[in-house]
């Protein structure tokens, strides 16, 4: 499984791939609002970031970028993406799972621009991006949660329609709004390729008290063996 950091702040993207080795970004524009920088600085900077350590190339570090939310026509989600895949080669658009939403993806597709059909809260929208070729879906896990849903079986028919059809593993799954270790198990349990989650989820899962415990009866065992 595949680790993306939910982000726009390059800090956190640096600090995230020394320390967690993730492989990839994405944003949204709540993410580029919390960078306190204009839309077009932020992912310029974290583009220029991307050359600096020698990850030019969707393939090595893909960083999804959202279109203008307030766009409602085909026509102007596809002209807005062409100009944002222009300024890194790194970048997949991320589009909205409406019906203009489908048809611009499938348009970027064609062109060569990937994308990543977001806001999926149902398995049937997931079909969609499959059949258009888009390199990711993101069905949104934390959302629905926080609505009484158990979204475990949500992943699992994803990947099993994937499965059935050939499309596993050409549209990537990224469980998407991941908002805590457990929801992190359940995507990886599912057969999700990718979750995506902040920086603050990623420090809870590597936390347990028994660790935490085991490394104080270690340390105490140390300090108390008899020294040559």
């Amino acid at each position: 499984m595949k680790f993306f950091l939910d982000s726009a702040k390059l800090d956190e993207i640096d600090y995230a791939y020394r320390t967690f080795g993730i492989d990839g970004v994405t944003t949204n524009p709540k993410h580029i609002m919390l960078s306190g920088k204009s839309f077009e600085t932020a992912i310029r900077d974290i583009a220029a970031w991307i050359k600096e350590q020698g990850l030019e190339g969707i393939d090595k570090f893909p960083v999804s970028i959202e279109v203008n939310p307030h766009l409602d026509t085909a026509d102007d989600i596809v002209k807005e993406a062409e100009h944002y895949a222009k300024l890194s080669e790194n970048f997949a658009i991320k589009i909205p799972a409406t019906e203009y939403g489908v048809e611009a993806a499938r348009r970027l597709e064609r062109e060569g621009i990937r994308t990543n059909l977001t806001l999926v809260f149902a398995p049937a929208q997931a079909i969609f991006a499959a059949k258009n070729g888009s390199l990711f879906v993101s069905p949104f896990i934390g959302w629905k949660e926080d609505n009484g849903e158990d979204c475990k079986q949500y992943i699992e028919d994803i990947v099993s329609i994937y499965k059935n059809y050939g499309y596993y593993g050409k549209t990537q799954i990224i469980c998407a709004a991941v908002r805590s270790p457990k929801q992190i198990v359940d995507c990886a349990v599912a057969g999700a390729d990718i979750v995506t989650a902040g920086l603050a989820i990623y420090k809870s899962a590597q936390h347990h008290a028994y660790t935490t415990q085991g490394l104080g009866t270690f340390c105490d065992a140390w300090d108390n063996t008899k020294k040559d």
